[in-house]
């Protein structure tokens, strides 16, 4: 079993910054992918960024030149620096992490980040 634990989620204005970090632990070994994800209500949940263990990045178009993903592979542990923050990146954010070996993924428990004046 893996666990993801999340935090850095909270309340910041439009402009602002913010940093997430999922931090996990279990069984994990080998090649993986870990990234985060949101969701709004009645909305499906969608990519924000990921990392391999190789560090090859993919970001959302949305947040393409204003969100920062990075991994500290001997933490287990992501980072999500988002700057520039917008109204619409209003949304629950999960942690994500799959084996690219067995294609099995986990996902977090979700931290609300919400942009407001």
């Amino acid at each position: 079993q893996v666990q993801l634990v999340e935090s850095g989620g909270g309340l910041v204005q439009p402009g602002g910054s913010l940093r997430l970090s999922c931090a996990a632990s279990g069984s994990i070994f080998g090649m993986y992918v870990m990234g985060w994800y949101r969701q709004t209500p009645g909305k499906q949940r969608e990519l924000v960024a990921t990392i391999d263990t190789g560090s090859s990045i993919n970001y959302a178009d949305s947040v393409k030149g204003r969100f920062i993903i990075s991994r500290d592979n001997a933490k287990k542990t992501v980072y999500l620096q988002m700057n520039s923050l917008k109204p619409e990146d209003t949304a629950v954010y999960y942690c994500n992490i799959m084996s690219l070996v067995t294609l099995v993924g986990y996902w977090g428990r979700g931290t609300q980040i919400t942009v407001s004046s």
